[in-house]
């Protein structure tokens, strides 16, 4: 369990959890680690990440997205994919108040990780920088062009429309240990509504496209086995964000690499690359 939990009102009313990972020396943080998930997730499939870097000095805080965890509202739902960025102002809202001075990053992952990349390209926060892992920017196979088309139309008649994919968590890692975790969690689920995807799809592109606006520091990583999410596109991405974006490919890595079984050399990159800028920051 996280050690402290508590709710953000957001600005349609809606009241979103959140919780919060703490160092064992608690004075003197490193630094402040903000957790998006993905989609069908929640945020406390991450408790072991949270504690890994929570065990390295670091505050560690999530929130459980729109439609998702403990989060009340329709699952897979989303009011509009403007929305989604509340989530992580308010990591960095959380950041500044509770815990000033220290470097602040964001973390997030494959559906978190598309919220994260489009936060940092549209908000341009100040922040020490960001880990991304597996982005939807676009999905690894291409759906099916009478689906998209119909898919279009309810987004406009019927935004709330949901499809539901069964969970195939083999698709997600090759820990077997991981595989059970996921399909026994009776918080995940399949569902995304017709807003929701084609919200997330479109920020996907354009995210690519404004790629060169990239102001901070990125940690880009990707599975090259991963049949969720394209690893070309953050390829793409990567490319046009130029020199701040370290881009990173696992080979054999399926979609969630911080479930893999060779996660250990995952986070080892993950908690170098973190502690060189939080070093960096603090000798200025």
């Amino acid at each position: 369990m996280a050690d402290r939990e508590w709710e953000w009102q957001l600005n349609d009313g809606t009241r979103m959890y959140a919780c919060e990972w703490q160092p064992e020396i608690r004075q003197s943080p490193r630094g402040f680690i903000g957790i998006v998930h993905g989609m069908g997730e929640h945020v406390g499939r991450y408790e072991h990440v949270a504690r890994t870097f929570a065990d390295e000095g670091y505050v560690v805080c999530g929130f459980d997205q729109y439609g998702h965890g403990r989060t009340p509202g329709r699952r897979g739902h989303v009011p509009s994919y403007d929305s989604l960025l509340e989530g992580p102002d308010r990591l960095l809202r959380e950041a500044r108040n509770r815990y000033p001075g220290i470097p602040a990053f964001l973390y997030g992952h494959s559906m978190g990780g598309n919220v994260t990349l489009n936060y940092l390209l549209r908000r341009r926060p100040d922040i020490a920088g960001a880990v991304v892992t597996s982005p939807w920017l676009k999905l690894s196979f291409d759906p099916p062009q009478a689906q998209v088309v119909i898919g279009r139309l309810l987004e406009r008649v019927y935004p709330q429309y949901s499809n539901h994919r069964p969970l195939a968590a083999e698709r997600l890692t090759s820990d077997p240990e991981m595989i059970r975790r996921i399909s026994e969690d009776p918080v995940g689920h399949g569902h995304i509504t017709a807003k929701f995807f084609f919200g997330v799809r479109r920020a996907g592109l354009w995210a690519i496209e404004h790629a060169d606006r990239l102001s901070v520091p990125l940690l880009l990583m990707h599975g090259d086995d991963d049949k969720v999410t394209s690893i070309a596109a953050s390829r793409q991405f990567a490319e046009r964000a130029g020199t701040l974006c370290s881009f990173v490919e696992w080979p054999g890595y399926r979609h969630e690499l911080h479930n893999e079984a060779g996660r250990p050399a995952v986070f080892s990159l993950m908690s170098r690359w973190l502690g060189d800028r939080a070093a960096n920051l603090s000798s200025v």
